[in-house]
């Protein structure tokens, strides 16, 4: 039995090498040759543009930089460079620079008092959110050909807390049909390119956000997640993103929730260039009553956490994990070892094996009709669409009617699936503690090529499991493989440690240097 069991691991290992090198040849042959994104920055625009949120609002109170030169920067910036992203839908907005010039004028008359401006960190500092989430007066679409004209009646929470911060919103992104896809493509706006390879995937469903920040289009992103939303675009696109324990942030304007859903996996995040902008950002974001328990100006003490590694998933649905992949595990368990002097130890997760049929279970509890919300209020026949889809007739992407479809196979099994979702996370919860921190891989490959997800799509279950077991997670970006694709590492923590994940992503972007731009900086 357990020969039989080699053998059959062996051969799935080997037809997922094949398939993986069959899928890279045939569509790289049809994308056409490796294109990053052809528009790098000059020396001016590099002084603000590749700077963190945190240094331009430090900078714009302390009058060294405007923030209308800021704004305008990051303006024109999309204006040049989402021709080749195709990453907004709406924006720049116009008013953006009007918010900045008052702004400028307040500060250059002193109008702003200490106590304002402490209640102000992100005063003139641009920034972005996906479609999905309500900005008053602007398209709310949700990718979607429906609701093309769509616009919002008001903020979503998060926005509204980001614009109390001072931050001025300068563009809303694409997202792929109401959310639910790894790859950020839709019948409306199109599919968003890749800024280190333009033939290649952003991930889902914050995939504008996660090309808009990397290629320096924005000061930061604010991205929500259900299965992997911020981190898969975290992780394709080489920038950090945060999913935060569930509860820490209203969720009330994000893809029609009210914020007060109690069982859900979704949860609103920031997204930026620099880990050194995670835990401000999510000062600003944090339910009031959150806000002590979160602790998240609590000295976190490296040397005194413990450590702990997952080697893989055991899905054998999911590709293997490539030695790049593997390389960047080694390399930071070397470095935390050496920094704590004790060993990161491998924690074999019970259940792990079941993330997929545990996040497709998990998703028929949440709130929302997904169905529905595809067919603007309408409810939607797979079979019909599927068909109309053939005849080149649909108003839907293939990814949207491949979840129409599985919105009508054969359940997962609510006893099994509970059970070993609650062994699960007892043994996550229990392992980490209030001072343990997990490191888990973000996916056994860098961003495929578009369309590769239509084929091979279950590598989201190494984020999934998180939203599964509502624990918080940062994506942190860890380098490019040899295609110059960018590497990263999960870092998980137990619920409401929040501070230990971002903690140990700031100590890892010290160590391996975080972002790495998608275009050559001018010395």
């Amino acid at each position: 039995m357990a020969v039989g069991r080699v053998f059959l691991d062996a051969l799935l290992t080997l037809l997922h090498i094949l398939s993986d090198r069959l899928l890279e040849f045939v569509l790289g042959w049809y994308l056409g040759p490796h294109k990053r994104v052809a528009t790098p920055l000059s020396v001016d625009q590099q002084v603000i543009l590749t700077k963190s949120a945190v240094d331009l609002a430090q900078q714009i109170r302390e009058r060294k930089l405007k923030s209308y030169d800021i704004v305008k920067a990051y303006c024109e910036r999309i204006e040049i460079v989402n021709r080749e992203l195709n990453a907004v839908v709406d924006g720049p907005f116009a008013e953006a620079l009007q918010q900045a010039q008052q702004i400028d004028q307040k500060l250059a008359a002193n109008e702003y008092s200490v106590e304002q401006l402490d209640a102000l960190p992100f005063l003139g500092v641009p920034f972005t959110t996906k479609d999905s989430t309500s900005v008053a007066g602007k398209l709310h679409t949700l990718g979607l050909l429906a609701r093309k004209d769509v616009r919002s009646q008001e903020d979503a929470e998060c926005v509204r807390l980001m614009k109390a911060s001072g931050a001025i919103i300068i563009a809303t992104s694409n997202v792929p049909e109401v959310n639910k896809w790894i790859e950020t493509r839709n019948m409306l706006i199109g599919c968003t390119n890749n800024p280190y390879d333009l033939r290649r995937s952003v991930g889902g469903s914050s995939g504008g956000e996660g090309a808009l920040i990397t290629a320096c289009c924005t000061g930061f992103g604010l991205g929500t997640d259900i299965g992997g939303s911020i981190r898969i675009p975290a992780f394709n696109c080489g920038v950090f993103g945060h999913k935060p324990s569930l509860g820490a942030i209203n969720m009330a304007g994000c893809t029609f929730r009210t914020g007060k859903e109690k069982e859900t996996m979704v949860a609103v995040g920031p997204m930026a260039r620099y880990a050194s902008d995670l835990r401000p950002i999510m000062k600003v974001l944090l339910e009031p009553g959150v806000k002590s328990v979160l602790n998240l100006d609590k000295q976190v003490d490296m040397k005194r956490l413990r450590y702990f590694y997952v080697s893989n998933n055991g899905m054998r649905q999911c590709n293997p994990i490539n030695r790049d992949t593997e390389r960047v595990m080694y390399k930071v368990r070397q470095h935390f070892e050496s920094l704590s002097g004790k060993e990161v130890r491998l924690a074999k997760v019970p259940g792990t094996e079941l993330t997929g049929k545990m996040w497709r279970y998990w998703m028929t509890q949440e709130p929302a009709n997904f169905n529905q919300m595809l067919g603007n209020g309408v409810e939607l026949n797979p079979f019909v669409e599927l068909f109309k889809k053939l005849l080149g007739q649909s108003e839907y992407s293939m990814a949207a009617i491949y979840s129409l479809i599985d919105g009508v196979l054969p359940k997962e099994s609510e006893t099994l699936i509970r059970a070993a979702t609650l062994k699960c996370k007892q043994f996550v919860q229990e392992l980490l503690g209030d001072d343990g921190v997990l490191f888990f891989h973000s996916s056994p490959r860098t961003a495929p090529f578009h369309y590769y997800p239509l084929v091979k799509f279950m590598d989201f279950s190494y984020f999934s499991l998180f939203n599964v077991l509502r624990l918080p997670a940062t994506q942190v970006p860890m380098g490019l493989d040899a295609n110059g694709m960018p590497l990263g590492i999960q870092v998980v923590s137990n619920h409401n440690n929040d501070r230990l994940c971002l903690a140990v992503a700031e100590e890892l972007e010290r160590a391996f240097g975080g972002w790495v731009p998608p275009f050559p900086l001018k010395k």
